[in-house]
């Protein structure tokens, strides 16, 4: 795939036409069923095909496509106080060529999500105030998604088995405490995952999550959030791992963008605890762990047409320096990636030895259609360290810290609303002195990517 093919992915999602559904905001398959009010169905199918070339990842193929489709299915049931629901993805992926980096993030076949009963509490932990309490196995969203996050754009999510304590008040406070066993998604292994095996995900207490969240409202124009999670894992005759006991602590300000008004946001993110660097089996060295997240954001919307909002932005994450004894690369949990750029076969950026500056401008057309340009730069945190999420590492620091420039755009339109959704994306990396220089980087040129899919909602 060339720059005009991705050209012609973004014409044609910004021309079609669009239509509108007649039933309002009842789904077709709710309505087809005759499903009694307290019931909500949905369902979704989401083809997307997508072409990486000039690959920087080591060991993996130079050039590589894949043909994946998501389907989705989530059934909640909340004729009073008590709720009950469940949820099914099927994620399959094709045209994959050999030594592809296809792996769980990409396709995960026939998984049931989300099977959970629940209560509403009603104002039972203080007056003017919701809460409601989850057991069994769910997604969940946190704050900025950065450290937890039910995935969007990703063709796989993630899941957790545990329970769950949601609380808000009527003047838009809001409180989680959970504790869960995330899911280790399976198969795990490229052969089977390329052949679309369907094999139920794993968990256990060999890796539990758990911690609290607590947001206030009104505070600095916006809201001010703090956090703690803390994750312990060990290691299974089936899972081998680093071993990590973190403790995360963090805060977040933050303020939304509105016509004719500035945003802004902070986030600073600690991390502590221990780990190996390592999951080879013969590695029992526990290393004590400092590491540090910290993300800058300011943005202004204009009140002109198209609405456009100008975006600065800088994302540091720690690295590690190889001292003796220390562990000091971030971990970002089960976060989403999205907004460094598109994951499953791109997937550049990540919380971990990045230094990254990006300018953005955001647009909206018409109130069916969404397009966005951004440029972000990237370094390393630390010259000895891999960069990111590439696996490319040069442990003496010669290749130095710059890795590339990364040039994105992309746009969505609503070809018929809230029911077909076209979205369509490319990504031109010119590869800096690290990813042309590092000992293990692969010499395939500068990285082309781009993305179309379409999502049909039920």
């Amino acid at each position: 795939m060339r720059p005009s093919v991705y050209a012609l992915m973004l014409f044609a999602s910004a021309t079609a036409p669009a239509r509108t559904w007649a039933q309002g905001n009842e789904t077709p398959l709710h309505h087809a069923l005759g499903a009694p009010e307290a019931l909500t169905i949905t369902a979704s199918i989401r083809p997307r095909i997508e072409a990486i070339d000039g690959q920087f990842r080591p060991d993996a193929a130079d050039h590589d496509q894949l043909l994946s489709i998501r389907t989705t299915l989530a059934i909640d049931y909340h004729p009073g106080a008590f709720f009950v629901g469940g949820e099914i993805w099927d994620v399959r992926g094709y045209l994959e060529r050999d030594r592809s980096s296809t792996r769980t993030g990409e396709v995960n076949a026939l998984e049931p999500i989300q099977a959970y009963v629940g209560y509403q509490l009603g104002d039972a932990l203080g007056r003017d105030t919701t809460s409601r309490v989850t057991v069994g196995r769910f997604t969940q969203d946190l704050g900025a998604r950065r450290f937890i996050a039910r995935q969007r754009f990703r063709n796989t999510t993630n899941s957790f088995t545990g329970a769950k304590l949601d609380w808000s008040n009527k003047r838009g406070d809001e409180a989680l405490f959970f504790w869960t066993m995330p899911q280790n998604r399976l198969p795990n292994t490229s052969a089977r995952v390329q052949r679309n095996a369907v094999v139920l995900d794993h968990e256990g207490t060999d890796l539990q999550f758990f911690g609290g969240s607590f947001t206030r409202n009104g505070v600095l124009g916006g809201s001010v959030q703090v956090y703690a999670f803390g994750l312990t894992e060990r290691d299974t005759p089936r899972f081998a791992t680093t071993n990590r006991h973190l403790f995360t602590p963090g805060i977040r300000l933050s303020r939304k963008p509105d016509k004719a008004t500035a945003d802004y946001e902070i986030e600073a993110t600690y991390q502590t605890g221990r780990a190996r660097d390592s999951d080879e089996a013969d590695n029992l060295t526990n290393l004590d762990v400092s590491a540090y997240f910290l993300h800058l954001e300011a943005g202004y919307t204009f009140a002109a047409g198209w609405s456009p909002r100008v975006a600065l932005q800088y994302d540091l994450a720690s690295g590690d320096s190889g001292r003796a004894g220390k562990l000091g690369r971030f971990d970002t949990l089960f976060g989403a990636r999205r907004e460094y750029g598109p994951t499953d076969l791109y997937g550049l950026f990540q919380r971990s030895n990045m230094s990254s500056p990006a300018v953005r401008l955001e647009l909206e057309p018409s109130d069916r259609t969404e397009g966005y340009v951004s440029y972000r730069a990237g370094f390393l945190s630390r010259a000895q360290d891999s960069f990111a999420a590439t696996g490319v590492q040069d442990k003496t620091g010669r290749a130095g810290k710059f890795a590339g420039h990364q040039f994105e755009g992309g746009v969505t339109h609503d070809l018929i609303s809230d029911r077909v959704k076209l979205a369509a994306g490319a990504v031109y990396l010119i590869k800096g002195r690290f990813l042309t220089l590092a000992p293990n980087a692969p010499t395939t040129g500068d990285t082309l990517y781009g993305f179309t899919d379409v999502t049909f909602s039920f």
